[in-house]
């Protein structure tokens, strides 16, 4: 077998540093995806209906205030959950459409 020699210590260094973060980032996401997998799969749904006037920064308001599965949660972050449980692509919606609510 050949003795291997590092010739630039600096890149060397560099590489595996670089292949730490992908391993550490890949460890940390697929562990972040099988806890939201885990939390999608006990939550409860209410449905609610668009009324003439809604908006989702109103109805997200609302379910902050009054629903426990968003309390102390951020606005945007419950109007990002809203928009990916409806699988809705923008936040306009439609005067009686309905909407998924998760709940406790």
């Amino acid at each position: 077998m050949k003795n291997l020699k590092i010739v630039n210590k600096k890149k060397f260094l560099k590489s595996i540093l670089i292949v730490c973060l992908i391993v550490i980032g890949i460890i940390f996401f697929s562990a972040k995806a099988s806890l939201s997998h885990n939390e999608i799969s006990n939550i409860k749904y209410d449905t609610i209906t668009v009324i003439q006037g809604d908006t989702l920064w109103e109805i997200s308001r609302n379910q902050q205030e009054n629903n426990p599965y968003y309390a102390n949660k951020d606005v945007r972050d419950i109007i990002k959950n809203i928009r990916k449980v409806n699988e809705l692509k923008t936040a306009d919606l439609k005067v009686g459409q309905t909407l998924k609510i998760p709940t406790i």
